[in-house]
């Protein structure tokens, strides 16, 4: 694959090799999260992660300053190409770091694919985009939505369910998290006997609250993010549902909800490849600097958020801070085994976390380790011909 940068002359964008190093200049780094919306705290608690990487490394990565660019996407994949295109072609940003909402995440991939852009994905599960539309210049430092689906699914069996409700937003995160809980519950001896689903970011739950009660199933999957997340769990709970029918879901259903959720959330179980227990010392050292950094306690989004700030890092080391040098920059990534707070994991071919996913429960307001679900599992990586 051909590298290129695009500039701006007058008024056309021509893309042109980059050739000479620009070490001494700031890197740009172009952030495209959402800052209002559904999703604002998990943009924002990934942007306090790859900011504290940054502090550690004494304010650079790969001995380059950082310079951040900073574009508000609102979870609106009908505004997201002219956001990154923005980014690459006004903005002249170096590498893309986004976003959170699956669709706007295609939507990115394709325009870093088609212009060579380098792009770090730190949440959107969409399986596509290590998938069919993966390429050199991909990479992501979260998950596949399929990658905590499947090892509940794995759970779900293994507990003895044997039938299984889905609920979610209608849209490919939610889609693609439904259908890789059923593959494992299947392949377990369960089956999925309902699959209900609202528009997107719709949270008038109590419709389908009542259909769930209607159906009787032996547990329910919920695939619910931010905002929706909390007003599921607390809506399932005032329906009456959580004392009869169990609730699953990955780990999104109870990370970064849990003080909004309260009581509500008590003794679910999830699986994600993070819990806020896990207890060794490389997560440990990292929970107390995000805590005194951000007056916060860390999630999920702000692991991914921090190991997105590793990998790049990693690339910009090998390629001695010269981002042009995309084979070395790419090598070294490849073969890196980053030590993350979430535990050590690895890139797959199509450049996707090969991590274990840890079954956790609610206690208090936390997301308690209680066994790895699945070890070391990797993404299918469909489609995927790179």
């Amino acid at each position: 694959m051909k590298f290129v940068r695009y500039t701006l002359l007058a008024g056309l964008a021509i893309a042109t090799p980059l050739t000479m190093a620009q070490t001494s200049t700031k890197l740009k780094v172009g952030l495209m999260l959402p800052y209002t919306g559904t999703y604002a705290a998990l943009g924002n608690a990934i942007e306090n992660g790859f900011r504290l990487r940054i502090e550690e490394q004494g304010g650079k990565l790969g001995g380059r300053e950082i310079e951040f660019i900073k574009v508000d996407d609102e979870s609106d994949p009908s505004k997201a190409t002219d956001n990154v295109n923005k980014l690459i072609k006004r903005d002249n940003v170096d590498v893309l770091v986004g976003t959170v909402h699956s669709g706007v995440a295609m939507a990115m991939a394709k325009v870093a694919k088609d212009t060579g852009t380098i792009l770090i994905v730190p949440n959107a599960g969409a399986e596509a985009v290590t998938g069919a539309m993966c390429a050199p210049n991909i990479f992501r430092s979260s998950f596949t939505n399929w990658q905590p689906a499947y090892a509940m699914g794995e759970v779900a069996a293994k507990k003895g369910v044997k039938k299984a409700v889905t609920i979610t937003h209608k849209y490919a995160a939610g889609d693609e998290s439904v259908k890789g809980f059923r593959e494992a519950l299947e392949k377990g001896g369960g089956q999925v006997v309902k699959d209900l689903s609202l528009p997107f970011p719709g949270v008038e739950f109590q419709a389908l609250l009542t259909e769930i009660a209607a159906t009787k199933p032996d547990a329910v999957y919920a695939f619910f993010a931010g905002g929706a997340a909390v007003k599921f769990v607390k809506d399932y709970a005032a329906a009456g549902l959580k004392k009869s029918i169990p609730l699953y879901g990955p780990g999104f259903l109870t990370d970064g909800t849990l003080d909004a959720q309260g009581a509500d959330a008590d003794g679910l179980i999830t699986a994600l490849h993070y819990a806020d227990s896990l207890g060794t010392a490389r997560d440990n050292a990292f929970r107390l600097a995000y805590a005194k950094t951000y007056k916060l306690q860390p999630d999920v989004y702000a692991v991914q958020g921090y190991d997105a700030a590793q990998m790049l890092a990693i690339g910009l080391t090998a390629a001695k801070g010269d981002i042009t040098k995309h084979a070395q920059f790419t090598a070294a990534i490849e073969k890196a085994r980053i030590d993350s707070p979430r535990g050590p994991f690895t890139l797959s071919k199509s450049h996707n976390p090969v991590q274990d996913i840890y079954l956790r429960q609610v206690v208090g307001k936390e997301n308690k380790f209680v066994s790895v679900a699945t070890k070391a599992l990797a993404d299918p990586a469909r489609g995927c011909r790179m």
